[in-house]
Protein backbone atom coordinates (compact mmCIF):
# COMPACT_ATOMS: atom_id res chain seq x y z
CA UNK A 1 0.00 0.00 0.00
CA UNK A 2 1.35 3.78 -0.71
CA UNK A 3 2.88 5.26 2.31
CA UNK A 4 0.00 7.46 3.51
CA UNK A 5 2.85 10.40 4.37
CA UNK A 6 4.34 10.49 1.40
CA UNK A 7 4.28 9.65 -2.56
CA UNK A 8 7.29 7.23 -2.43
CA UNK A 9 5.42 3.20 -2.88
CA UNK A 10 7.49 0.49 -0.20
CA UNK A 11 9.55 -1.58 -2.28
CA UNK A 12 7.83 -4.27 -4.55
CA UNK A 13 8.89 -7.52 -2.78
CA UNK A 14 7.02 -10.67 -3.07
CA UNK A 15 4.18 -10.56 -0.98
CA UNK A 16 4.34 -13.86 1.35
CA UNK A 17 2.23 -14.84 4.79
CA UNK A 18 5.41 -12.89 6.79
CA UNK A 19 5.00 -9.77 4.42
CA UNK A 20 2.05 -9.51 3.27
CA UNK A 21 1.59 -6.04 1.48
CA UNK A 22 -1.71 -4.34 0.04
CA UNK A 23 -2.06 -2.70 -3.40
CA UNK A 24 -4.81 -0.72 -3.21
CA UNK A 25 -7.37 0.39 -5.76
CA UNK A 26 -9.52 3.54 -4.68
CA UNK A 27 -8.25 6.64 -2.71
CA UNK A 28 -7.85 6.31 1.26
CA UNK A 29 -7.38 8.92 3.86
CA UNK A 30 -3.79 9.73 4.95
CA UNK A 31 -2.35 9.97 8.01
CA UNK A 32 -2.63 8.18 11.61
CA UNK A 33 -6.22 6.74 10.92
CA UNK A 34 -5.58 4.80 8.02
CA UNK A 35 -1.58 3.50 9.36
CA UNK A 36 -3.84 1.68 12.54
CA UNK A 37 -6.23 0.42 10.09
CA UNK A 38 -3.37 -0.92 7.80
CA UNK A 39 -1.38 -2.67 10.33
CA UNK A 40 -4.76 -4.07 12.15
CA UNK A 41 -5.28 -6.08 8.88
CA UNK A 42 -1.71 -6.75 8.60
CA UNK A 43 -1.72 -8.66 11.89
CA UNK A 44 -4.89 -10.42 11.44
CA UNK A 45 -4.45 -11.45 7.71
CA UNK A 46 -1.13 -13.08 8.96
CA UNK A 47 -3.15 -15.00 11.66
CA UNK A 48 -5.37 -16.39 8.91
CA UNK A 49 -3.12 -16.41 6.03
CA UNK A 50 -2.26 -20.22 6.82
CA UNK A 51 -5.58 -21.08 5.83
CA UNK A 52 -6.57 -18.19 3.43
CA UNK A 53 -4.02 -18.59 1.06
CA UNK A 54 -3.96 -22.57 1.33
CA UNK A 55 -7.21 -22.30 0.25
CA UNK A 56 -6.91 -19.26 -2.55
CA UNK A 57 -4.26 -21.20 -4.18
CA UNK A 58 -6.48 -24.19 -4.97
CA UNK A 59 -8.51 -21.97 -6.41
CA UNK A 60 -6.37 -20.37 -8.01
CA UNK A 61 -4.37 -23.44 -9.81
CA UNK A 62 -8.08 -24.65 -10.95
CA UNK A 63 -8.15 -21.12 -13.00
CA UNK A 64 -10.56 -19.13 -10.68
CA UNK A 65 -10.12 -16.24 -8.24
CA UNK A 66 -10.67 -15.51 -4.50
CA UNK A 67 -10.59 -12.86 -2.56
CA UNK A 68 -11.57 -11.86 1.33
CA UNK A 69 -14.24 -9.86 1.16
CA UNK A 70 -17.62 -8.05 3.36
CA UNK A 71 -17.37 -7.90 7.06
CA UNK A 72 -14.39 -10.10 7.00
CA UNK A 73 -12.07 -7.11 5.28
CA UNK A 74 -14.24 -5.10 7.03
CA UNK A 75 -12.97 -6.27 11.11
CA UNK A 76 -9.68 -6.98 9.78
CA UNK A 77 -9.28 -3.68 9.53
CA UNK A 78 -11.25 -3.40 13.12
CA UNK A 79 -8.69 -5.58 14.75
CA UNK A 80 -12.15 -7.62 15.42
CA UNK A 81 -11.90 -10.20 12.91
CA UNK A 82 -12.99 -13.53 14.13
CA UNK A 83 -12.78 -17.34 13.10
CA UNK A 84 -15.33 -16.89 10.36
CA UNK A 85 -14.09 -15.64 6.97
CA UNK A 86 -15.98 -14.75 4.23
CA UNK A 87 -14.90 -15.29 0.70
CA UNK A 88 -15.95 -14.26 -3.10
CA UNK A 89 -15.28 -16.47 -6.48
CA UNK A 90 -15.80 -15.91 -9.69
CA UNK A 91 -16.34 -20.13 -10.11
CA UNK A 92 -19.79 -21.22 -9.26
CA UNK A 93 -21.48 -23.01 -6.54
CA UNK A 94 -20.95 -26.91 -7.98
CA UNK A 95 -17.20 -25.73 -8.30
CA UNK A 96 -16.40 -24.64 -5.14
CA UNK A 97 -17.97 -27.21 -4.07
CA UNK A 98 -15.61 -29.94 -6.04
CA UNK A 99 -12.57 -27.50 -4.96
CA UNK A 100 -13.51 -27.23 -1.05
CA UNK A 101 -14.50 -30.69 -0.90
CA UNK A 102 -11.24 -33.18 -0.18
CA UNK A 103 -9.58 -29.70 1.63
CA UNK A 104 -12.07 -29.16 4.49
CA UNK A 105 -12.79 -31.33 7.58
CA UNK A 106 -16.07 -30.63 6.69
CA UNK A 107 -18.88 -28.68 4.39
CA UNK A 108 -22.31 -28.07 3.95
CA UNK A 109 -24.19 -26.72 1.06
CA UNK A 110 -27.46 -25.06 3.28
CA UNK A 111 -26.70 -22.01 0.74
CA UNK A 112 -26.16 -23.46 -2.38
CA UNK A 113 -29.45 -22.14 -4.01
CA UNK A 114 -27.94 -18.51 -3.14
CA UNK A 115 -24.56 -19.47 -4.76
CA UNK A 116 -22.66 -20.48 -1.10
CA UNK A 117 -21.24 -23.28 -0.02
CA UNK A 118 -20.37 -23.53 3.76
CA UNK A 119 -16.90 -25.48 5.18
CA UNK A 120 -15.40 -25.47 8.31
CA UNK A 121 -11.27 -26.33 8.34
CA UNK A 122 -9.43 -26.37 11.67
CA UNK A 123 -11.24 -23.80 13.76
CA UNK A 124 -12.28 -21.30 10.96
CA UNK A 125 -15.98 -21.52 10.18
CA UNK A 126 -15.62 -20.58 6.09
CA UNK A 127 -18.15 -19.21 3.36
CA UNK A 128 -17.21 -19.12 0.02
CA UNK A 129 -19.76 -17.15 -2.58
CA UNK A 130 -20.15 -17.05 -6.28
CA UNK A 131 -20.02 -12.80 -7.39
CA UNK A 132 -23.85 -12.40 -7.39
CA UNK A 133 -26.27 -9.78 -7.19
CA UNK A 134 -29.92 -9.99 -4.70
CA UNK A 135 -32.73 -8.50 -6.05
CA UNK A 136 -36.30 -8.52 -4.85
CA UNK A 137 -39.77 -7.96 -6.72
CA UNK A 138 -42.37 -6.24 -5.10
CA UNK A 139 -44.57 -8.91 -4.18
CA UNK A 140 -41.40 -11.57 -3.74
CA UNK A 141 -40.14 -12.93 0.29
CA UNK A 142 -37.31 -14.76 -1.45
CA UNK A 143 -34.19 -12.65 -3.14
CA UNK A 144 -33.38 -13.50 -7.10
CA UNK A 145 -30.08 -14.55 -7.35
CA UNK A 146 -27.74 -14.03 -10.63
CA UNK A 147 -24.01 -14.40 -11.07
CA UNK A 148 -21.38 -12.01 -12.17
CA UNK A 149 -17.81 -12.20 -13.12
CA UNK A 150 -15.96 -9.43 -12.08
CA UNK A 151 -15.22 -8.72 -8.43
CA UNK A 152 -16.30 -4.52 -8.77
CA UNK A 153 -19.89 -5.93 -10.25
CA UNK A 154 -20.08 -8.06 -6.94
CA UNK A 155 -18.94 -5.14 -4.55
CA UNK A 156 -21.29 -2.52 -5.71
CA UNK A 157 -24.22 -4.36 -5.31
CA UNK A 158 -23.14 -4.64 -1.81
CA UNK A 159 -24.81 -3.16 1.32
CA UNK A 160 -22.87 -0.91 2.47
CA UNK A 161 -19.35 0.50 1.19
CA UNK A 162 -17.32 -0.90 4.37
CA UNK A 163 -18.73 -4.26 3.46
CA UNK A 164 -17.92 -3.60 0.23
CA UNK A 165 -13.88 -3.94 0.24
CA UNK A 166 -11.77 -6.84 -0.61
CA UNK A 167 -8.39 -8.71 -0.84
CA UNK A 168 -7.72 -10.55 -3.20
CA UNK A 169 -5.54 -14.15 -2.12
CA UNK A 170 -3.03 -14.91 -2.09
CA UNK A 171 -1.56 -12.01 -3.99
CA UNK A 172 -3.01 -9.34 -0.84
CA UNK A 173 -4.40 -7.23 -3.32
CA UNK A 174 -6.70 -4.46 -1.32
CA UNK A 175 -10.12 -3.75 -3.78
CA UNK A 176 -11.83 -0.57 -2.63
CA UNK A 177 -13.36 1.14 -5.63
CA UNK A 178 -15.96 2.93 -3.36
CA UNK A 179 -14.10 4.21 -0.63
CA UNK A 180 -15.10 2.27 2.66
CA UNK A 181 -11.34 2.61 4.06
CA UNK A 182 -12.71 6.64 4.32
CA UNK A 183 -15.87 5.53 5.49
CA UNK A 184 -14.47 3.56 7.79
CA UNK A 185 -11.86 5.39 9.08
CA UNK A 186 -14.81 8.46 9.28
CA UNK A 187 -16.88 5.77 11.16
CA UNK A 188 -20.14 6.29 9.21
CA UNK A 189 -22.30 4.06 6.79
CA UNK A 190 -23.31 4.64 2.97
CA UNK A 191 -23.93 2.77 0.29
CA UNK A 192 -22.17 1.79 -2.64
CA UNK A 193 -24.69 2.65 -4.96
CA UNK A 194 -27.72 5.23 -4.23
CA UNK A 195 -29.18 3.77 -1.20
CA UNK A 196 -32.94 3.97 -2.89
CA UNK A 197 -31.32 1.15 -5.20
CA UNK A 198 -29.24 -0.88 -2.75
CA UNK A 199 -32.46 -1.01 -0.20
CA UNK A 200 -34.62 -1.75 -3.16
CA UNK A 201 -32.50 -4.45 -4.07
CA UNK A 202 -32.96 -5.78 -0.49
CA UNK A 203 -35.23 -4.03 1.98
CA UNK A 204 -33.71 -6.05 5.12
CA UNK A 205 -30.50 -3.55 4.28
CA UNK A 206 -32.62 -0.55 6.24
CA UNK A 207 -32.58 -3.00 9.22
CA UNK A 208 -28.85 -3.76 8.82
CA UNK A 209 -28.25 -0.41 8.96
CA UNK A 210 -29.61 -0.29 11.93
CA UNK A 211 -27.90 -3.37 13.15
CA UNK A 212 -24.63 -1.80 12.56
CA UNK A 213 -25.04 1.43 13.98
CA UNK A 214 -25.52 -0.80 16.83
CA UNK A 215 -22.98 -2.82 16.98
CA UNK A 216 -20.05 -0.73 15.48
CA UNK A 217 -21.31 2.63 16.96
CA UNK A 218 -21.21 3.95 13.58
CA UNK A 219 -22.87 7.06 12.26
CA UNK A 220 -25.43 6.52 9.29
CA UNK A 221 -24.90 8.93 6.50
CA UNK A 222 -28.46 11.51 5.74
CA UNK A 223 -29.00 10.33 2.44
CA UNK A 224 -29.02 7.08 3.69
CA UNK A 225 -31.58 7.87 6.66
CA UNK A 226 -33.97 9.62 4.38
CA UNK A 227 -34.37 6.18 2.04
CA UNK A 228 -34.63 4.24 5.10
CA UNK A 229 -37.67 6.87 5.84
CA UNK A 230 -39.06 6.79 2.62
CA UNK A 231 -38.87 3.01 1.98
CA UNK A 232 -39.83 2.31 5.31
CA UNK A 233 -42.73 0.05 4.34
CA UNK A 234 -40.78 -2.47 1.59
CA UNK A 235 -39.69 -4.42 4.59
CA UNK A 236 -43.18 -6.07 4.65
CA UNK A 237 -42.42 -7.91 1.89
CA UNK A 238 -38.81 -9.49 4.20
CA UNK A 239 -39.52 -12.89 5.48
CA UNK A 240 -39.97 -13.01 9.23
CA UNK A 241 -37.24 -14.91 10.13
CA UNK A 242 -34.49 -12.34 8.42
CA UNK A 243 -36.03 -9.38 9.85
CA UNK A 244 -36.52 -11.31 13.28
CA UNK A 245 -32.39 -12.18 13.07
CA UNK A 246 -31.29 -8.69 12.03
CA UNK A 247 -33.60 -6.99 15.10
CA UNK A 248 -31.70 -9.99 17.69
CA UNK A 249 -27.86 -9.04 16.28
CA UNK A 250 -29.02 -5.49 16.54
CA UNK A 251 -30.19 -6.10 19.88
CA UNK A 252 -27.27 -7.89 20.81
CA UNK A 253 -24.70 -5.25 19.64
CA UNK A 254 -22.81 -2.93 22.13
CA UNK A 255 -25.34 0.15 21.55
CA UNK A 256 -28.80 -1.23 20.70
CA UNK A 257 -30.59 2.40 21.58
CA UNK A 258 -28.43 3.55 19.10
CA UNK A 259 -29.87 1.37 16.24
CA UNK A 260 -33.71 0.67 18.23
CA UNK A 261 -33.77 4.74 17.79
CA UNK A 262 -32.94 4.78 13.98
CA UNK A 263 -35.68 2.14 13.83
CA UNK A 264 -38.15 4.13 15.44
CA UNK A 265 -37.16 7.89 13.58
CA UNK A 266 -37.19 6.19 10.33
CA UNK A 267 -40.62 4.19 10.77
CA UNK A 268 -39.09 0.73 10.34
CA UNK A 269 -40.19 -0.23 13.62
CA UNK A 270 -43.75 0.85 13.29
CA UNK A 271 -43.32 -2.70 10.66
CA UNK A 272 -41.03 -4.55 12.63
CA UNK A 273 -42.11 -3.81 16.49
CA UNK A 274 -44.40 -0.99 16.32
CA UNK A 275 -44.74 -2.12 20.33
CA UNK A 276 -41.82 0.18 20.81
CA UNK A 277 -43.12 3.25 18.99
CA UNK A 278 -46.35 3.08 20.77
CA UNK A 279 -44.26 3.61 24.47
CA UNK A 280 -44.13 7.27 23.07
CA UNK A 281 -47.26 7.95 24.90
CA UNK A 282 -48.84 11.35 24.40
CA UNK A 283 -47.86 13.93 27.84
CA UNK A 284 -49.93 16.70 29.18
CA UNK A 285 -48.98 18.87 31.89
CA UNK A 286 -52.03 17.97 33.71
CA UNK A 287 -51.29 13.84 33.38
CA UNK A 288 -47.64 13.56 34.38
CA UNK A 289 -45.93 10.37 33.80
CA UNK A 290 -42.30 9.07 33.13
CA UNK A 291 -41.61 8.86 29.13
CA UNK A 292 -42.04 5.15 28.48
CA UNK A 293 -39.90 5.23 25.61
CA UNK A 294 -36.88 6.28 26.77
CA UNK A 295 -37.37 4.64 30.35
CA UNK A 296 -37.53 1.35 28.38
CA UNK A 297 -34.36 2.26 26.54
CA UNK A 298 -32.77 3.11 29.67
CA UNK A 299 -33.57 -0.35 31.01
CA UNK A 300 -32.28 -2.04 28.41
CA UNK A 301 -28.95 -0.38 28.52
CA UNK A 302 -29.16 -0.78 32.81
CA UNK A 303 -29.78 -4.89 32.41
CA UNK A 304 -26.78 -4.60 29.83
CA UNK A 305 -24.31 -3.23 32.58
CA UNK A 306 -25.62 -6.41 34.88
CA UNK A 307 -24.73 -8.62 32.36
CA UNK A 308 -21.88 -11.60 33.35
CA UNK A 309 -21.09 -14.11 30.67
CA UNK A 310 -21.76 -11.94 27.69
CA UNK A 311 -24.84 -10.60 25.71
CA UNK A 312 -28.14 -12.12 26.80
CA UNK A 313 -30.83 -11.82 23.79
CA UNK A 314 -33.50 -13.01 26.84
CA UNK A 315 -32.97 -10.48 29.44
CA UNK A 316 -32.26 -7.90 26.93
CA UNK A 317 -35.42 -8.62 25.19
CA UNK A 318 -37.41 -8.29 28.60
CA UNK A 319 -36.00 -5.36 29.52
CA UNK A 320 -36.81 -3.84 26.45
CA UNK A 321 -40.26 -4.95 26.17
CA UNK A 322 -41.09 -5.20 29.95
CA UNK A 323 -43.23 -1.95 29.71
CA UNK A 324 -45.17 -2.69 26.23
CA UNK A 325 -48.79 -2.93 28.19
CA UNK A 326 -49.03 0.56 29.17
CA UNK A 327 -50.27 1.59 26.12
CA UNK A 328 -53.08 -0.27 26.53
CA UNK A 329 -53.73 0.14 30.00
CA UNK A 330 -53.29 3.77 30.77
CA UNK A 331 -56.08 5.19 32.69
CA UNK A 332 -56.70 9.31 34.07
CA UNK A 333 -57.44 9.15 37.43
CA UNK A 334 -59.27 11.72 39.40
CA UNK A 335 -56.55 12.91 41.14
CA UNK A 336 -54.25 14.15 38.02
CA UNK A 337 -52.53 10.59 38.53
CA UNK A 338 -51.74 8.45 35.93
CA UNK A 339 -52.50 4.58 35.88
CA UNK A 340 -51.51 1.22 34.08
CA UNK A 341 -53.17 -1.40 36.20
CA UNK A 342 -51.97 -5.08 35.12
CA UNK A 343 -49.73 -3.60 32.44
CA UNK A 344 -47.11 -6.54 32.81
CA UNK A 345 -50.15 -9.08 32.09
CA UNK A 346 -51.37 -7.43 29.08
CA UNK A 347 -47.56 -6.74 28.48
CA UNK A 348 -47.26 -10.50 28.38
CA UNK A 349 -49.24 -11.35 25.79
CA UNK A 350 -48.60 -8.54 23.58
CA UNK A 351 -44.67 -10.02 24.14
CA UNK A 352 -45.51 -13.15 23.02
CA UNK A 353 -47.97 -12.48 19.79
CA UNK A 354 -45.26 -10.51 18.77
CA UNK A 355 -42.06 -12.70 19.23
CA UNK A 356 -44.77 -15.49 17.19
CA UNK A 357 -45.37 -12.95 14.43
CA UNK A 358 -41.29 -12.80 14.29
CA UNK A 359 -41.28 -16.36 14.90
CA UNK A 360 -38.47 -16.84 17.83
CA UNK A 361 -38.23 -19.80 19.13
CA UNK A 362 -40.84 -21.19 21.98
CA UNK A 363 -38.71 -21.78 24.61
CA UNK A 364 -36.96 -17.57 23.54
CA UNK A 365 -41.16 -16.41 23.55
CA UNK A 366 -41.83 -18.52 26.68
CA UNK A 367 -38.60 -16.74 28.91
CA UNK A 368 -39.05 -13.34 27.63
CA UNK A 369 -42.84 -13.11 28.56
CA UNK A 370 -42.46 -14.87 31.85
CA UNK A 371 -40.40 -12.14 32.65
CA UNK A 372 -42.18 -9.16 31.50
CA UNK A 373 -45.27 -10.95 33.39
CA UNK A 374 -43.09 -10.87 36.46
CA UNK A 375 -41.24 -7.72 36.34
CA UNK A 376 -43.40 -6.04 39.09
CA UNK A 377 -43.69 -8.84 41.56
CA UNK A 378 -41.04 -7.32 43.62
CA UNK A 379 -43.01 -4.05 43.98
CA UNK A 380 -45.45 -5.82 46.42
CA UNK A 381 -42.20 -6.53 49.01
CA UNK A 382 -42.39 -3.03 50.05
CA UNK A 383 -39.71 -2.76 53.19
CA UNK A 384 -39.62 -6.14 53.64
CA UNK A 385 -42.81 -7.63 54.88
CA UNK A 386 -42.88 -10.52 53.17
CA UNK A 387 -43.52 -14.15 54.69
CA UNK A 388 -41.38 -16.69 54.17
CA UNK A 389 -44.20 -18.10 51.98
CA UNK A 390 -44.33 -15.20 50.12
CA UNK A 391 -40.51 -15.67 49.51
CA UNK A 392 -41.03 -18.81 48.09
CA UNK A 393 -43.42 -18.40 45.87
CA UNK A 394 -41.72 -15.43 44.53
CA UNK A 395 -38.84 -18.10 43.83
CA UNK A 396 -40.75 -20.65 42.23
CA UNK A 397 -42.58 -18.01 39.89
CA UNK A 398 -39.04 -17.55 38.44
CA UNK A 399 -37.93 -20.94 38.19
CA UNK A 400 -34.64 -21.01 36.12
CA UNK A 401 -35.44 -17.06 35.13
CA UNK A 402 -34.49 -16.13 38.72
CA UNK A 403 -31.04 -14.48 37.82
CA UNK A 404 -32.67 -12.57 35.35
CA UNK A 405 -35.62 -11.44 36.92
CA UNK A 406 -33.06 -9.86 39.24
CA UNK A 407 -31.47 -7.99 36.98
CA UNK A 408 -34.24 -6.82 35.38
CA UNK A 409 -36.23 -5.84 38.71
CA UNK A 410 -32.75 -3.62 39.40
CA UNK A 411 -32.64 -2.42 35.65
CA UNK A 412 -36.18 -1.35 36.07
CA UNK A 413 -35.25 1.80 38.49
CA UNK A 414 -34.75 4.83 36.54
CA UNK A 415 -35.68 7.66 39.04
CA UNK A 416 -33.58 10.31 39.05
CA UNK A 417 -34.37 10.30 43.18
CA UNK A 418 -31.07 9.14 44.73
CA UNK A 419 -33.00 8.68 47.79
CA UNK A 420 -36.19 6.26 46.32
CA UNK A 421 -32.97 4.67 43.94
CA UNK A 422 -31.32 3.78 47.11
CA UNK A 423 -33.72 2.73 49.26
CA UNK A 424 -35.52 0.41 45.95
CA UNK A 425 -31.73 -1.01 45.95
CA UNK A 426 -31.55 -1.52 49.41
CA UNK A 427 -35.02 -3.11 49.66
CA UNK A 428 -33.92 -5.94 46.65
CA UNK A 429 -30.56 -6.16 48.57
CA UNK A 430 -32.78 -7.54 51.39
CA UNK A 431 -34.91 -9.69 48.82
CA UNK A 432 -32.17 -11.66 47.48
CA UNK A 433 -31.02 -11.85 51.09
CA UNK A 434 -33.81 -13.97 51.91
CA UNK A 435 -33.92 -15.94 49.15
CA UNK A 436 -30.62 -16.59 49.45
CA UNK A 437 -31.07 -17.69 53.32
CA UNK A 438 -33.88 -19.72 52.13
CA UNK A 439 -31.98 -21.50 49.48
CA UNK A 440 -29.29 -22.75 52.06
CA UNK A 441 -32.07 -24.38 54.45
CA UNK A 442 -34.57 -25.42 52.55
CA UNK A 443 -33.06 -25.77 48.86
CA UNK A 444 -35.33 -23.23 47.44
CA UNK A 445 -33.88 -23.89 43.69
CA UNK A 446 -35.93 -27.08 43.68
CA UNK A 447 -39.06 -26.67 45.63
CA UNK A 448 -41.04 -29.82 45.36
CA UNK A 449 -43.93 -31.65 47.59
CA UNK A 450 -42.31 -33.60 49.91
CA UNK A 451 -43.95 -36.59 48.75
CA UNK A 452 -43.23 -37.59 45.46
CA UNK A 453 -46.51 -39.51 42.75
CA UNK A 454 -45.30 -42.39 43.39
CA UNK A 455 -45.59 -41.81 47.30
CA UNK A 456 -49.17 -40.35 46.94
CA UNK A 457 -50.40 -43.50 45.04
CA UNK A 458 -49.07 -46.21 47.29
CA UNK A 459 -49.64 -44.14 50.38
CA UNK A 460 -53.44 -43.22 49.14
CA UNK A 461 -54.10 -46.93 47.14
CA UNK A 462 -55.07 -45.37 43.61
CA UNK A 463 -53.77 -45.22 40.32
CA UNK A 464 -52.21 -42.88 38.01
CA UNK A 465 -54.57 -40.14 37.62
CA UNK A 466 -55.97 -36.97 38.23
CA UNK A 467 -56.63 -37.34 41.73
CA UNK A 468 -52.62 -37.85 42.24
CA UNK A 469 -51.99 -34.31 40.12
CA UNK A 470 -54.82 -33.13 42.72
CA UNK A 471 -53.38 -34.16 45.60
CA UNK A 472 -49.16 -33.28 44.32
CA UNK A 473 -50.54 -29.54 44.23
CA UNK A 474 -51.86 -29.51 47.67
CA UNK A 475 -48.75 -31.09 48.89
CA UNK A 476 -46.96 -28.01 46.85
CA UNK A 477 -49.07 -25.47 48.34
CA UNK A 478 -48.15 -27.07 51.92
CA UNK A 479 -44.68 -26.99 51.03
CA UNK A 480 -44.73 -22.88 49.59
CA UNK A 481 -46.66 -22.02 52.87
CA UNK A 482 -44.70 -23.63 55.66
CA UNK A 483 -41.84 -24.80 54.19
CA UNK A 484 -40.27 -28.47 54.45
CA UNK A 485 -42.62 -31.14 56.35
CA UNK A 486 -40.76 -33.87 57.78
CA UNK A 487 -42.33 -37.25 56.05
CA UNK A 488 -44.77 -38.28 58.81
CA UNK A 489 -45.94 -34.93 58.71
CA UNK A 490 -46.42 -34.80 54.90
CA UNK A 491 -48.11 -38.60 55.10
CA UNK A 492 -50.46 -36.84 58.00
CA UNK A 493 -51.55 -33.93 56.05
CA UNK A 494 -51.45 -36.03 52.60
CA UNK A 495 -54.58 -38.41 54.35
CA UNK A 496 -56.24 -35.24 56.05
CA UNK A 497 -56.53 -34.00 53.02
CA UNK A 498 -57.71 -36.68 51.12
CA UNK A 499 -60.54 -37.82 53.15
CA UNK A 500 -61.83 -34.01 53.27
CA UNK A 501 -61.93 -35.08 49.57
CA UNK A 502 -64.04 -38.03 49.89
CA UNK A 503 -66.40 -36.34 52.70
CA UNK A 504 -67.57 -34.18 50.02
CA UNK A 505 -67.83 -36.50 47.14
Amino acid sequence: MPNAKNDTPEPQTPPTPQNPRFQQTGQTLPGEALNQAQRRAVGELLRVSPVADDLALRFQRAGHTLALVGGSVRDALLGRLGQDLDFTTDARPQEILSLVRGWADAVWEVGIAFGTIGCRKGDFQIEVTTYRSEAYDRTSRKPEVSYGDVIEEDLVRRDFTVNAMAVALPQKEFIDPHHGLDDLAARILRTPGTPEQSFSDDPLRMMRAARFAAQLDFEVAPEVVAAMTAMAGRIEIVSAERTRDELSKLILGDRPRKGLTLLVETGLADHVLPELPALRLERDEHHRHKDVYEHSLTVLEQAIDLEDDGPDLVLRLAALLHDIGKPRTRRFEKDGRVSFHHHEVVGAKMTKARMVKLKYPTDLIKDVSRLVELHLRFHGYGTGEWTDSAVRRYVRDAGPLLERLHKLTRSDCTTRNKRKANALSRAYDGLEARIAQLQQQEELDAIRPDLDGNAIMEILDVPPGPVVGRAYAHLLELRLEHGPMERDAAVAALKEWWAAQNAQA
